[in-house]
């Protein structure tokens, strides 16, 4: 069964930290556009901030994952999270998803996780699939366990 998907990279920006007491630069998602395909390369350069593009990524839309959009689509601005990690001193972007709860797991993994906002067509084409996956759980009303044999009588001495 085909999923859908689609094709993005990842944009990357260094920035030199004037006051960093522990750190010389700073790496952070700064967008998501669509995959221009190619090899990774510098797209900016500045005075104290780089930019890199890494295409070649992909959104894969899972039904299993359709709270986790619905979640995202339902805040006043929805993202797109990216997780990435340091290699070699270059920050490198590894998974792109737009399921709140993914990325959740990811933080709670421990990996770094950077969040932009989501494009309207992205979320577009997001909302459609999410309206036709996504089934919020039936409210269950869950009762106490009854204290089946309990009882309690005059005079046993509980706290009196």
């Amino acid at each position: 069964m085909e999923r859908p998907n689609l094709a993005v990279g990842v944009v990357m920006e260094r920035r030199t930290v004037v006051s960093g007491r522990w750190e010389a630069e700073r790496w952070e998602v700064v967008g998501v556009v669509p995959d221009p395909g190619g090899k990774p390369r510098v797209i900016l350069e500045e005075p104290g901030r780089v930019q890199w593009l890494y295409p070649g990524h992909a959104i894969t839309l899972y039904r299993d994952e359709a709270e986790g959009y619905y979640l995202n689509l339902s805040t006043d601005a929805p993202c797109v999270f990216v997780m990435w990690r340091e290699q070699d001193g270059q920050a490198v972007p590894s998974i792109v998803t737009v399921s709140y709860n993914e990325a959740g797991r990811m933080l709670d993994g421990g990996e770094r996780v950077d969040n932009v906002p989501m494009p309207a067509d992205m979320a577009g084409w997001l909302a459609v699939f999410t309206d036709q996956h996504y089934r919020p759980e039936p409210k269950r009303r869950i009762r106490p366990p009854s204290f089946k044999g309990a009882r309690r009588t005059e005079g046993d001495g509980e706290g009196r």
